[in-house]
């Protein structure tokens, strides 16, 4: 069992009821993991999804490696066939062989580059190591996705609506940075698989890739869409049409607490204070980017233990 995608979920609903369940009590699952070891490869930075997916591997009695590959390890190189005469010094042929002989999982974090969308949508690094690993993977963000946080956000609406179908928005935010469209990719997916009226806002030429947003309501008119909010989750990403590029950064699409109103804010973290999100949205009592980064680890401890039961 890999789980790469949101769609790997066979019922969302069961699986945030046993991730609620595993939160009640972390450490009751621990001798399904001893004896068995997680790897963890970086080839980005992270906090969150570093810190929570270990912590839940210790949950699980598992024992964790983990390793930056982008800085430490080797060049790797994705193509078949290829001459290895420039910068790359191994294949990832022979890289996941040999991860796969110290460790049961392997989980995987590499971004997009946002240079080449053929690439990007093809996962070259996710997939080079379900291709030759042998063992089970577990997509920790890719080009495309990030269903480990898409868990998370699922639990923490769980835990938070007070009515059986809330009214969810996606909200663009200014960035000065490109971003890859993967936290709000998962992020869509997982809203398609509850009850919930659900609309994603952004300016005109921020479009999503149509295949993952297929008939979500799209609202260009930011206040529109906020009206009568019960959760409004705040993401930045660049183009998908004008791959990478940033349009325009229209701060008057930051989201304040005055914009909120009544509605829950969720962000995935990390953010920048006062362009994306202003300070009195982020430390308002309306806030649940905390409880979001908490609910990190059962979403991981949740995956973990279901690849466990099926090795």
């Amino acid at each position: 069992m890999n789980y790469l995608s949101i769609q790997d979920i066979d019922h969302l609903p069961t699986w945030v009821d046993e991730a609620r369940k595993l939160k009640s009590a972390p450490r009751a699952h621990r001798p399904l993991g001893a004896g068995k070891t997680l790897c963890l490869l970086f080839f980005n930075n992270s906090l969150r999804t570093r810190l929570s997916t270990q912590k839940a591997a210790m949950n699980l009695g598992m024992e964790v490696m983990v390793m930056n590959f982008g800085t430490e390890g080797w060049a790797l190189e994705y193509g078949d066939g290829t001459i290895m005469d420039q910068g790359k010094s191994e294949h990832i042929k022979e890289a996941a062989q040999v991860v796969s002989q110290f460790c049961d999982i392997v989980a995987i974090r590499a971004f997009a580059t946002l240079t080449d969308k053929q690439k990007d949508e093809a996962e070259l690094v996710l997939n080079g190591f379900v291709k030759y690993a042998g063992i089970p993977v577990l997509n920790m963000e890719s080009s495309v996705g990030h269903p480990l946080q898409a868990l998370a956000d699922a639990i923490t609406i769980a835990e938070q609506k007070n009515k059986e179908r809330p009214k969810v928005v996606l909200s663009w935010a200014p960035h000065p940075k490109a971003l890859p469209h993967a936290v709000a990719n998962s992020f869509v997916q997982m809203m398609q698989l509850q009850e919930a009226d659900f609309v994603i806002t952004h300016p005109k030429g921020y479009e999503l890739n149509p295949e993952i947003t297929k008939n979500v309501p799209i609202e260009y008119d930011q206040e529109k869409a906020l009206k009568g909010a019960d959760f409004v989750y705040v993401k930045n990403w660049s183009s998908y049409s004008d791959y990478g590029a940033i349009l325009h950064q229209d701060s008057s699409w930051m989201v304040t607490k005055k914009k909120l109103a009544t509605a829950q804010l969720m962000h995935c973290l990390p953010v920048r204070r006062n362009v994306v999100l202003s300070d009195d949205a982020l430390d308002s009592d309306r806030s649940l980017v905390i409880t979001q980064a908490n609910n990190r680890t059962y979403a991981a401890q949740l995956v973990l233990k279901k690849i466990i039961e099926h090795l």
